[in-house]
């Protein structure tokens, strides 16, 4: 069996990148990956502006209880005027402050009367203003290609004018299922039979990284037919990843009809759940192949399939950083494999243990928010600190 570490750098190194782009709008641009810089042509804010609706005033000029004319109004969208000295300007939120003026004092501080405003609390040089360029500086690279389109990123473009941004074209995935027994909910089982809860775990997260989903659906377990599968895929895909059949019994076909159709680079890998997890080619498409326990699906999809998938798509994060935090269970890896243990954080920031670790209990990965890396042939007592990864947002 191959260390998970030295598998995944395989998988990894393995990724062909994506070089196809398009230009898009903006707005449909979320969940997108960048294939080029986006560098600012503007200065934000453009200009000096009111943070508080209040007054503009010349902070030098203001004493407790001063009293000032008030001989300007500003509001947002108002071209900047001139403030004379000696006097205030009313002033409301994003209004562009006026020039001579060098702090803006909030109205909860200020008591208006008539024409005048009595300042009640000084102000200090430059209070209540925005600068301009505070946020960002003309020139300035706010994103980089393989950023993935976030609302936030979004509004960041927006917010100097880009309209239209080029993307690298969404990864096409292909996605089947071997096994007799599976039937899709809806269908009634018979003796023998159940459902297939892997295409929902694989879609939910091909969905959440914005892949192209190709379903070619339930593939009986025969030789001819999981080949029959891998040919289609392979013309249709840029990555298959399959679920069942990947041990070595009479009915288990994917690993020798990839090699039919293929190559396996890497099969078996000391991890648990998913041990016999495979990837290689088929064509010019990629091929990983997972168990058919649903947590096992789950793990291999978290930790392997989505980091290469990120990759193969350009993106500049691919994964959230394993964390180090405390264990508050007991557990004992027995075996030669690392595990990976569901785990949930609890409210004193510790690691709550989920009261089974078999593999065909997806109730698990609902209960979970991420796993434990736990070494083979290692004991975690309580207040140990562990290696923590992040479960999905689906």
């Amino acid at each position: 069996m191959l260390p998970f570490d030295e598998a995944k750098k395989k998988l990894l190194t393995a990724a062909r990148l994506l070089t196809d782009t398009e230009s898009i709008d903006l707005a449909d641009a979320f969940g997108r990956v960048l294939a080029g810089d986006i560098v600012s042509s503007l200065t934000v804010p453009p200009f000096d502006n009111a943070a508080m609706d209040g007054y503009a005033v010349r902070a030098a000029e203001v004493t407790a209880g001063c009293r000032l004319p008030v001989r300007l109004r500003a509001a947002a969208g108002d071209p900047p005027g001139v403030l004379p000295a000696a006097t205030a300007g009313r002033i409301f939120t994003g209004a562009a402050v006026p020039t001579g003026a060098d702090a803006v004092v909030m109205q909860e501080d200020c008591r208006a009367e008539g024409d005048e405003v009595v300042i009640q609390v000084p102000p200090a040089h430059g209070q209540w203003i925005r600068p301009a360029g505070g946020d960002i500086q003309a020139g300035q690279t706010l994103l980089a290609a393989g950023t993935r389109f976030s609302a936030a990123a979004m509004g960041l473009a927006a917010s100097v004018g880009v309209a239209q941004v080029r993307v690298y074209r969404p990864l096409r995935v292909a996605i089947f299922f071997t096994g007799s027994e599976l039937r899709m909910p809806g269908e009634a089982l018979a003796a023998g039979q159940i459902y297939n809860s892997n295409r929902y775990v694989m879609r939910g997260f091909l969905r959440d990284m914005g892949a192209q989903i190709i379903d070619l659906g339930i593939v009986p377990d025969s030789f001819e037919a999981t080949r029959a599968a891998l040919r289609s895929a392979a013309q249709q895909a840029d990555v298959i990843v399959t679920s069942g059949g990947m041990s070595e019994g009479d009915e288990d076909h994917v690993t020798n009809a990839v090699r039919a159709e293929g190559r396996i680079d890497v099969w078996k890998i000391a991890s648990k759940p998913g041990k016999p997890l495979a990837f290689g080619s088929v064509g010019d498409s990629a091929f990983i192949g997972l168990p058919g326990n649903p947590v096992s699906v789950w793990v291999g999809m978290l930790a392997m399939v989505m980091p290469f998938l990120r990759r193969s798509q350009n993106m500049l994060d691919i994964e959230p950083p394993t964390q180090r935090l405390r264990a508050d269970f007991s557990y004992t890896v027995k075996g030669n494999r690392m595990e990976f243990v569901r785990v949930r954080r609890n409210a004193d920031g510790g690691l709550d243990c989920y009261r089974s670790q078999d593999s065909s209990m997806i109730s698990s990965a609902v209960w979970c928010d991420g796993l434990a890396m736990i070494a083979a042939g290692s004991t975690v007592s309580p207040g140990d600190m562990i290696d923590y990864v992040p479960g999905p947002r689906t």
